[in-house]
């Protein structure tokens, strides 16, 4: 064979093994082969982060979320994480000097948003900051109650309470007004976005409010939320709880 023929077989032939690399081992199907059966599984793939960053549920799967936020395998799925996080809670050998502290997120974690859901679709819909500001100014969030029976709990124990969320700093009266009216009381602190704050990824955000609360002699023994990047990044708690949300996700 000619040595120029030779070197453009083989040219072609490791470019065609770049391609196969390429390409994702296993890949989600698209959204119309999504039967209903399938979409219990795809909750697990969302939950476990293993789905990446989505946009919307998945048309086919919007009657299956509604069942599920509604139902009773939400509470109990809530109410497992839940306990499981007292357990490890009263487990922690305290410090003692009121630095003992415990992060919360507040949507979907404190406060449920299913009735403002209910009327979009169950996150079928793209998320419109007007009308879910217009849901908050409301205050008619109800608590998760098993977070709320958490709440409580923590508060037994010496935990300093910290209340760490997306939501503006122009929301805060709202929201205090909520978290009031839904049974929650005497936290240390809720921290909402600044203005400095605006367009930070929620990781980013939440990493750098945790590390503040640390330079400041706290010590975070456990974190809960409802998406990956309530927990994740830096300054994080020593044990992270994720409650079920496949509803929507936020980067």
């Amino acid at each position: 064979m000619d040595s120029g023929v030779w070197l453009l077989s083989l040219l072609v032939a490791l470019s065609t093994v770049s391609h196969i690399r390429s390409e994702p081992m296993l890949r989600l199907p698209s959204e119309k082969a999504i039967s209903s059966d399938y979409c219990d599984s795809w909750r697990l793939a969302v939950e476990t982060n293993n789905a990446g960053a989505w946009e919307r549920v998945p048309v086919n799967c919007v009657d299956f979320v509604a069942e599920y936020m509604t139902g009773e395998r939400y509470r109990r799925d809530c109410e497992v994480v839940g306990n499981l996080s007292l357990a490890f809670a009263r487990s922690v050998r305290m410090v003692g000097d009121g630095r003992d502290a415990w992060v919360f997120d507040i949507d979907e974690t404190l406060l449920s948003n299913v009735p403002y859901y209910q009327q979009i679709g169950f996150g079928f819909d793209i998320f419109n900051e007007t009308s879910f500001d217009t849901w908050v100014h409301s205050a008619a969030a109800p608590a998760l109650a098993a977070n709320l029976i958490l709440y409580n709990e923590l508060k037994e124990l010496g935990f300093k309470i910290f209340l760490l969320t997306g939501r503006s700093e122009y929301q805060r009266n709202d929201t205090e007004t909520n978290l009031l009216l839904s049974g929650y009381r005497n936290w240390e602190r809720l921290i909402l976005r600044g203005s400095s704050d605006k367009g930070k990824p929620a990781i980013s955000y939440k990493s750098e409010k945790r590390e503040e609360v640390e330079n400041e002699g706290y010590m975070i023994h456990g974190s809960s939320g409802d998406q990956w990047s309530d927990l994740w990044g830096y300054a994080v708690a020593a044990r992270s709880f994720k409650l079920p949300n496949p509803m929507y996700y936020i980067p």
